[in-house]
Protein backbone atom coordinates (compact mmCIF):
# COMPACT_ATOMS: atom_id res chain seq x y z
CA UNK A 1 0.00 0.00 0.00
CA UNK A 2 1.33 3.22 -0.62
CA UNK A 3 1.36 5.59 1.69
CA UNK A 4 1.56 10.13 0.86
CA UNK A 5 5.29 11.21 0.99
CA UNK A 6 4.88 14.75 2.88
CA UNK A 7 5.88 17.56 0.72
CA UNK A 8 8.84 19.27 1.11
CA UNK A 9 8.34 22.78 2.86
CA UNK A 10 10.36 26.17 1.89
CA UNK A 11 11.57 26.49 5.10
CA UNK A 12 13.82 23.73 4.88
CA UNK A 13 16.04 24.25 2.52
CA UNK A 14 16.88 27.07 -0.13
CA UNK A 15 19.65 24.97 -1.88
CA UNK A 16 17.81 21.79 -2.10
CA UNK A 17 16.45 21.13 -5.72
CA UNK A 18 13.21 20.53 -5.02
CA UNK A 19 12.94 22.73 -2.26
CA UNK A 20 11.08 26.17 -2.22
CA UNK A 21 8.09 27.42 -4.00
CA UNK A 22 7.91 29.10 -7.36
CA UNK A 23 10.16 32.72 -7.43
CA UNK A 24 8.57 36.16 -7.11
CA UNK A 25 7.68 36.96 -10.83
CA UNK A 26 7.09 34.05 -11.97
CA UNK A 27 3.43 35.08 -14.03
CA UNK A 28 0.32 32.45 -15.17
CA UNK A 29 0.43 31.64 -18.61
CA UNK A 30 -1.81 31.38 -21.00
CA UNK A 31 0.27 27.66 -21.71
CA UNK A 32 1.15 26.04 -18.11
CA UNK A 33 3.54 24.07 -19.86
CA UNK A 34 6.01 26.94 -20.77
CA UNK A 35 5.55 28.34 -17.44
CA UNK A 36 8.43 25.83 -15.48
CA UNK A 37 11.15 24.46 -17.60
CA UNK A 38 10.61 20.55 -16.14
CA UNK A 39 6.79 20.95 -17.78
CA UNK A 40 8.51 20.62 -21.61
CA UNK A 41 11.18 19.10 -20.86
CA UNK A 42 10.26 15.96 -19.18
CA UNK A 43 7.48 16.02 -22.05
CA UNK A 44 9.80 15.78 -24.46
CA UNK A 45 12.36 13.50 -22.28
CA UNK A 46 9.81 10.70 -21.98
CA UNK A 47 8.58 11.03 -25.01
CA UNK A 48 12.48 10.56 -26.64
CA UNK A 49 12.82 7.90 -24.73
CA UNK A 50 10.32 5.17 -26.16
CA UNK A 51 11.20 7.04 -29.64
CA UNK A 52 14.47 6.83 -29.45
CA UNK A 53 14.56 2.83 -28.31
CA UNK A 54 11.72 2.51 -30.57
CA UNK A 55 14.28 2.91 -33.26
CA UNK A 56 17.15 1.38 -31.74
CA UNK A 57 15.06 -1.76 -31.37
CA UNK A 58 14.36 -1.80 -35.26
CA UNK A 59 17.97 -1.18 -35.84
CA UNK A 60 18.57 -4.59 -33.96
CA UNK A 61 15.81 -6.18 -36.14
CA UNK A 62 17.34 -4.41 -39.81
CA UNK A 63 13.96 -2.33 -40.40
CA UNK A 64 15.80 1.17 -39.97
CA UNK A 65 18.99 2.46 -40.88
CA UNK A 66 19.39 5.96 -39.50
CA UNK A 67 21.04 8.63 -41.85
CA UNK A 68 23.44 9.74 -38.87
CA UNK A 69 27.02 11.34 -39.17
CA UNK A 70 27.85 8.81 -36.46
CA UNK A 71 28.18 5.25 -36.38
CA UNK A 72 24.97 3.50 -35.91
CA UNK A 73 25.84 2.60 -32.53
CA UNK A 74 27.41 6.10 -31.95
CA UNK A 75 24.20 7.10 -32.66
CA UNK A 76 22.52 4.87 -30.45
CA UNK A 77 24.48 6.76 -27.88
CA UNK A 78 24.79 9.92 -28.71
CA UNK A 79 20.93 10.64 -28.44
CA UNK A 80 20.34 8.45 -25.09
CA UNK A 81 22.51 10.96 -23.29
CA UNK A 82 22.61 13.97 -25.18
CA UNK A 83 19.23 13.57 -26.56
CA UNK A 84 17.20 11.93 -24.00
CA UNK A 85 19.26 12.49 -20.44
CA UNK A 86 19.83 16.01 -21.36
CA UNK A 87 16.36 17.04 -21.39
CA UNK A 88 15.69 15.25 -18.18
CA UNK A 89 18.69 17.19 -16.26
CA UNK A 90 17.62 20.55 -18.36
CA UNK A 91 13.74 20.49 -17.13
CA UNK A 92 15.76 19.72 -13.45
CA UNK A 93 18.05 22.07 -13.35
CA UNK A 94 16.09 24.67 -15.08
CA UNK A 95 13.48 24.10 -12.38
CA UNK A 96 16.00 23.79 -9.55
CA UNK A 97 17.99 27.20 -9.79
CA UNK A 98 14.70 28.94 -9.92
CA UNK A 99 14.25 27.53 -6.57
CA UNK A 100 17.84 27.96 -5.48
CA UNK A 101 17.90 31.39 -5.93
CA UNK A 102 14.59 33.07 -6.01
CA UNK A 103 14.70 33.91 -10.15
CA UNK A 104 13.52 32.52 -13.33
CA UNK A 105 16.19 30.51 -15.67
CA UNK A 106 13.69 30.62 -18.64
CA UNK A 107 9.85 30.36 -18.94
CA UNK A 108 7.52 31.36 -21.85
CA UNK A 109 9.16 32.41 -24.78
CA UNK A 110 11.94 32.15 -23.98
CA UNK A 111 11.63 28.47 -22.74
CA UNK A 112 9.79 27.64 -26.08
CA UNK A 113 13.43 28.77 -28.50
CA UNK A 114 15.45 26.53 -25.96
CA UNK A 115 13.21 23.49 -26.63
CA UNK A 116 12.74 24.19 -30.23
CA UNK A 117 17.07 24.68 -30.39
CA UNK A 118 17.01 20.99 -28.32
CA UNK A 119 14.95 19.13 -30.85
CA UNK A 120 16.30 20.84 -33.89
CA UNK A 121 19.34 18.89 -32.19
CA UNK A 122 17.77 15.60 -32.56
CA UNK A 123 16.88 16.16 -35.97
CA UNK A 124 20.32 17.14 -37.17
CA UNK A 125 21.51 14.06 -35.26
CA UNK A 126 19.55 11.87 -36.75
CA UNK A 127 19.70 13.28 -39.96
CA UNK A 128 23.64 14.24 -40.26
CA UNK A 129 24.66 12.28 -43.19
CA UNK A 130 22.01 14.37 -45.26
CA UNK A 131 23.36 18.08 -44.16
CA UNK A 132 26.58 19.73 -45.27
CA UNK A 133 29.29 19.23 -42.95
CA UNK A 134 29.31 20.55 -39.75
CA UNK A 135 25.81 21.65 -39.38
CA UNK A 136 24.82 18.94 -36.82
CA UNK A 137 28.13 20.07 -34.75
CA UNK A 138 26.58 23.38 -35.09
CA UNK A 139 22.87 23.06 -34.43
CA UNK A 140 23.09 20.31 -31.75
CA UNK A 141 26.45 21.57 -30.39
CA UNK A 142 24.40 25.13 -29.58
CA UNK A 143 22.02 23.89 -26.86
CA UNK A 144 24.29 22.93 -23.64
CA UNK A 145 25.99 25.92 -24.13
CA UNK A 146 22.90 27.66 -24.43
CA UNK A 147 21.33 26.12 -20.89
CA UNK A 148 24.73 26.42 -19.31
CA UNK A 149 24.24 30.33 -19.91
CA UNK A 150 20.22 30.64 -18.87
CA UNK A 151 21.87 28.72 -15.82
CA UNK A 152 24.78 30.61 -14.69
CA UNK A 153 22.33 34.02 -14.89
CA UNK A 154 20.54 33.84 -12.13
CA UNK A 155 23.21 31.98 -9.80
CA UNK A 156 26.20 34.26 -10.54
CA UNK A 157 23.53 37.11 -10.22
CA UNK A 158 22.82 36.06 -6.78
CA UNK A 159 25.90 35.26 -5.47
CA UNK A 160 25.15 31.62 -5.37
CA UNK A 161 28.37 30.11 -6.51
CA UNK A 162 28.02 26.85 -4.41
CA UNK A 163 25.97 25.78 -7.00
CA UNK A 164 27.92 26.85 -10.01
CA UNK A 165 28.98 23.05 -10.23
CA UNK A 166 26.04 22.47 -11.99
CA UNK A 167 27.10 24.72 -14.43
CA UNK A 168 30.24 23.22 -14.79
CA UNK A 169 29.06 19.96 -15.34
CA UNK A 170 26.59 20.89 -18.14
CA UNK A 171 29.76 22.68 -19.85
CA UNK A 172 31.74 19.27 -19.52
CA UNK A 173 28.28 18.11 -21.32
CA UNK A 174 28.78 20.49 -23.56
CA UNK A 175 32.50 19.35 -24.09
CA UNK A 176 32.02 16.18 -24.83
CA UNK A 177 28.93 16.65 -27.30
CA UNK A 178 31.68 18.87 -29.34
CA UNK A 179 34.11 15.68 -28.84
CA UNK A 180 31.43 13.44 -30.57
CA UNK A 181 30.75 15.60 -33.38
CA UNK A 182 34.62 16.44 -34.17
CA UNK A 183 35.21 12.46 -34.50
CA UNK A 184 33.27 12.47 -37.83
CA UNK A 185 35.80 15.03 -38.98
CA UNK A 186 38.58 12.29 -39.74
CA UNK A 187 41.32 13.92 -37.09
CA UNK A 188 39.57 12.52 -33.71
CA UNK A 189 38.04 9.13 -34.95
CA UNK A 190 38.34 8.15 -30.98
CA UNK A 191 36.77 10.50 -29.75
CA UNK A 192 33.23 9.09 -30.67
CA UNK A 193 33.85 6.28 -28.36
CA UNK A 194 35.77 8.94 -25.37
CA UNK A 195 33.21 12.09 -25.48
CA UNK A 196 29.99 9.16 -24.92
CA UNK A 197 32.27 7.38 -22.05
CA UNK A 198 32.77 11.06 -20.52
CA UNK A 199 29.52 12.15 -21.08
CA UNK A 200 28.52 8.99 -18.71
CA UNK A 201 30.74 9.99 -16.18
CA UNK A 202 29.56 13.68 -16.12
CA UNK A 203 25.96 12.54 -15.85
CA UNK A 204 27.11 10.03 -12.94
CA UNK A 205 28.76 12.43 -11.02
CA UNK A 206 25.80 15.36 -11.33
CA UNK A 207 23.70 12.04 -10.22
CA UNK A 208 25.82 11.75 -7.10
CA UNK A 209 25.67 15.25 -5.91
CA UNK A 210 22.25 15.67 -6.59
CA UNK A 211 21.55 12.11 -5.04
CA UNK A 212 23.61 13.54 -1.37
CA UNK A 213 21.61 16.56 -1.53
CA UNK A 214 18.47 15.09 -1.51
CA UNK A 215 17.70 11.34 -1.07
CA UNK A 216 18.49 11.34 3.15
CA UNK A 217 16.01 14.59 3.46
CA UNK A 218 13.31 12.41 1.34
CA UNK A 219 13.62 9.52 3.67
CA UNK A 220 14.19 11.22 6.57
CA UNK A 221 10.79 13.14 6.20
CA UNK A 222 8.65 10.20 4.85
CA UNK A 223 10.02 7.89 6.96
CA UNK A 224 10.69 9.62 10.14
CA UNK A 225 13.97 7.88 10.57
CA UNK A 226 16.16 10.07 12.58
CA UNK A 227 19.13 7.58 11.65
CA UNK A 228 18.96 9.25 8.26
CA UNK A 229 21.47 11.01 7.95
CA UNK A 230 24.68 12.32 5.31
CA UNK A 231 28.36 11.90 6.10
CA UNK A 232 29.66 14.90 5.04
CA UNK A 233 33.64 13.67 5.04
CA UNK A 234 32.55 11.08 3.14
CA UNK A 235 30.08 12.79 0.33
CA UNK A 236 33.28 15.27 -0.21
CA UNK A 237 36.06 12.11 -0.96
CA UNK A 238 33.19 10.40 -2.98
CA UNK A 239 33.04 13.52 -5.01
CA UNK A 240 36.44 14.01 -5.65
CA UNK A 241 36.93 10.31 -6.63
CA UNK A 242 34.26 10.64 -9.20
CA UNK A 243 35.52 14.27 -10.52
CA UNK A 244 39.05 12.35 -10.70
CA UNK A 245 38.13 9.39 -13.04
CA UNK A 246 36.03 11.44 -14.94
CA UNK A 247 39.52 13.86 -15.74
CA UNK A 248 40.99 10.45 -16.13
CA UNK A 249 38.70 8.96 -18.28
CA UNK A 250 38.93 11.97 -20.64
CA UNK A 251 42.80 12.25 -20.58
CA UNK A 252 43.13 8.45 -21.38
CA UNK A 253 45.01 7.75 -18.57
CA UNK A 254 46.40 3.93 -17.67
CA UNK A 255 43.92 1.51 -17.91
CA UNK A 256 44.96 0.18 -14.21
CA UNK A 257 44.96 2.93 -12.22
CA UNK A 258 41.80 4.07 -13.51
CA UNK A 259 40.27 0.99 -12.83
CA UNK A 260 41.40 0.89 -9.38
CA UNK A 261 39.78 4.59 -9.34
CA UNK A 262 36.49 3.51 -10.46
CA UNK A 263 36.40 0.63 -7.79
CA UNK A 264 37.35 3.16 -4.82
CA UNK A 265 34.64 5.13 -5.93
CA UNK A 266 32.04 2.90 -6.20
CA UNK A 267 33.39 1.63 -2.04
CA UNK A 268 33.21 5.54 -1.04
CA UNK A 269 29.35 5.89 -3.07
CA UNK A 270 28.68 2.79 -0.86
CA UNK A 271 29.79 4.46 2.16
CA UNK A 272 28.58 7.66 1.93
CA UNK A 273 24.79 6.27 1.45
CA UNK A 274 25.08 3.62 4.26
CA UNK A 275 22.59 5.80 6.71
CA UNK A 276 20.80 7.04 3.92
CA UNK A 277 17.90 4.11 4.83
CA UNK A 278 17.34 2.72 1.84
CA UNK A 279 16.26 -0.15 3.59
CA UNK A 280 13.24 1.97 5.14
CA UNK A 281 12.05 3.39 1.52
CA UNK A 282 10.78 -0.32 0.16
CA UNK A 283 6.71 0.77 0.95
CA UNK A 284 7.42 4.29 -1.09
CA UNK A 285 8.27 3.59 -4.20
CA UNK A 286 8.95 7.89 -5.30
CA UNK A 287 11.87 6.87 -2.55
CA UNK A 288 12.67 3.23 -3.68
CA UNK A 289 13.40 3.86 -7.63
CA UNK A 290 15.89 6.79 -6.34
CA UNK A 291 17.68 4.23 -3.90
CA UNK A 292 17.77 2.03 -6.82
CA UNK A 293 19.04 4.46 -9.36
CA UNK A 294 21.63 4.96 -6.77
CA UNK A 295 22.56 1.40 -6.17
CA UNK A 296 22.84 0.91 -10.49
CA UNK A 297 25.81 3.75 -10.35
CA UNK A 298 28.07 1.71 -7.25
CA UNK A 299 27.39 -1.31 -9.33
CA UNK A 300 28.21 0.19 -12.84
CA UNK A 301 31.33 1.99 -11.34
CA UNK A 302 32.19 -1.62 -9.96
CA UNK A 303 32.06 -2.81 -13.00
CA UNK A 304 33.81 -0.24 -14.95
CA UNK A 305 36.71 -0.69 -12.41
CA UNK A 306 37.16 -4.60 -12.43
CA UNK A 307 37.05 -4.55 -16.56
CA UNK A 308 39.95 -2.15 -16.57
CA UNK A 309 41.57 -3.97 -14.45
CA UNK A 310 41.48 -7.26 -16.35
CA UNK A 311 37.73 -9.19 -15.24
CA UNK A 312 36.29 -11.48 -17.93
CA UNK A 313 34.06 -8.69 -18.11
CA UNK A 314 32.72 -6.82 -21.19
CA UNK A 315 32.95 -2.72 -20.34
CA UNK A 316 29.75 -2.65 -22.12
CA UNK A 317 28.09 -3.76 -19.32
CA UNK A 318 29.44 -1.64 -16.72
CA UNK A 319 27.93 1.39 -18.67
CA UNK A 320 24.76 0.07 -19.36
CA UNK A 321 24.72 -0.19 -15.18
CA UNK A 322 25.12 3.38 -15.31
CA UNK A 323 23.00 4.33 -18.55
CA UNK A 324 19.84 1.61 -18.42
CA UNK A 325 20.24 0.85 -14.78
CA UNK A 326 21.55 4.15 -13.03
CA UNK A 327 20.21 6.94 -15.11
CA UNK A 328 16.86 5.20 -16.24
CA UNK A 329 15.99 4.98 -12.98
CA UNK A 330 17.01 8.42 -11.57
CA UNK A 331 15.67 10.18 -14.51
CA UNK A 332 11.97 8.22 -14.10
CA UNK A 333 11.97 8.64 -10.35
CA UNK A 334 12.65 12.40 -10.62
CA UNK A 335 9.65 12.99 -13.37
CA UNK A 336 7.38 11.41 -11.07
CA UNK A 337 8.44 13.04 -8.05
CA UNK A 338 8.83 16.79 -9.33
CA UNK A 339 6.21 16.42 -11.92
CA UNK A 340 3.77 15.87 -8.31
CA UNK A 341 5.40 18.11 -6.40
CA UNK A 342 5.73 21.29 -8.76
CA UNK A 343 2.20 21.10 -9.98
CA UNK A 344 0.81 20.99 -6.30
CA UNK A 345 -0.09 17.30 -5.86
CA UNK A 346 0.53 15.23 -3.16
CA UNK A 347 3.47 13.20 -3.95
CA UNK A 348 1.59 9.74 -4.23
CA UNK A 349 3.11 7.53 -7.16
CA UNK A 350 0.16 6.77 -9.50
CA UNK A 351 -0.09 3.18 -10.29
CA UNK A 352 1.27 3.87 -13.93
CA UNK A 353 4.57 4.89 -12.67
CA UNK A 354 5.07 2.16 -9.97
CA UNK A 355 4.76 0.05 -12.71
CA UNK A 356 6.74 2.30 -14.75
CA UNK A 357 9.11 2.10 -11.74
CA UNK A 358 9.37 -2.18 -11.77
CA UNK A 359 9.83 -2.13 -15.69
CA UNK A 360 13.14 0.28 -15.65
CA UNK A 361 14.25 -1.84 -12.55
CA UNK A 362 13.70 -5.05 -14.88
CA UNK A 363 15.30 -3.61 -17.73
CA UNK A 364 18.42 -2.83 -15.89
CA UNK A 365 18.81 -6.68 -14.78
CA UNK A 366 18.15 -8.29 -18.71
CA UNK A 367 20.39 -5.61 -20.07
CA UNK A 368 23.21 -5.82 -17.19
CA UNK A 369 23.06 -8.57 -15.10
CA UNK A 370 21.19 -11.72 -17.71
CA UNK A 371 24.07 -11.29 -20.06
CA UNK A 372 26.80 -12.46 -16.87
CA UNK A 373 24.99 -15.57 -16.76
CA UNK A 374 23.98 -16.26 -20.35
CA UNK A 375 25.98 -14.56 -22.33
CA UNK A 376 24.49 -16.56 -25.49
CA UNK A 377 21.45 -14.62 -24.48
CA UNK A 378 22.98 -11.17 -25.36
CA UNK A 379 21.42 -10.24 -28.14
CA UNK A 380 18.04 -10.99 -26.95
CA UNK A 381 18.44 -9.15 -23.59
CA UNK A 382 19.47 -6.10 -25.80
CA UNK A 383 15.93 -6.12 -27.60
CA UNK A 384 13.87 -7.39 -24.17
CA UNK A 385 15.52 -4.62 -22.42
CA UNK A 386 15.24 -1.96 -25.09
CA UNK A 387 11.43 -3.22 -24.68
CA UNK A 388 10.97 -2.58 -21.09
CA UNK A 389 12.56 0.92 -21.20
CA UNK A 390 10.36 2.34 -23.90
CA UNK A 391 7.42 1.06 -22.04
CA UNK A 392 8.50 2.36 -18.97
CA UNK A 393 8.63 5.79 -20.09
CA UNK A 394 4.97 5.18 -22.32
CA UNK A 395 3.76 4.57 -18.84
CA UNK A 396 5.20 7.91 -17.42
CA UNK A 397 4.33 9.92 -20.53
CA UNK A 398 0.54 8.71 -20.61
CA UNK A 399 0.23 9.14 -17.01
CA UNK A 400 1.89 12.53 -16.52
CA UNK A 401 1.26 14.95 -19.42
CA UNK A 402 -1.50 15.86 -18.66
CA UNK A 403 -0.26 17.09 -15.11
CA UNK A 404 2.33 18.57 -17.14
CA UNK A 405 0.52 20.24 -19.44
CA UNK A 406 -2.16 21.63 -16.87
CA UNK A 407 -2.14 24.56 -14.70
CA UNK A 408 -1.26 23.94 -10.57
CA UNK A 409 -3.65 22.50 -8.69
CA UNK A 410 -3.52 24.22 -6.01
CA UNK A 411 -3.66 28.06 -7.89
CA UNK A 412 -0.28 28.70 -7.86
CA UNK A 413 2.06 30.13 -10.45
CA UNK A 414 4.64 27.51 -12.07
Amino acid sequence: MVRHIPCVRPSMSRSLPLAGEAPAGTEPGSWPVLQKGFRPFFLIGAALAVVLLTLWLMVLFGSFAPRTHLSVIGWHAHEMLFGFAAAIIAGFLLTAVSNWTQRETATGGKLLLLCALFVAGRFAVTFGAALPRGVPLLVDGAFLPVLALVLARPIIATRNFRNLVVVAVVVGLAMTNIMVHLSTFGSFVDWEHRGVVVAVDLVTLVSSIIAGRVFPMFTRNATKQKSVRNLPKLDVASMVALVLLTVLDASGADQSFVGVLFVAASVLLVARAWHWGARHSLREPLLWILHLGYAWICIGLFMRGISMLGANLSASLGLHALTVGAIGALTIGMIARVSLGHTGRLLEAPRSAVLAFMMIGLAAVVRVLVPLAFPERTSACWAIAGALFAIAFALLFAGYSRMLLSPRVDGKAG
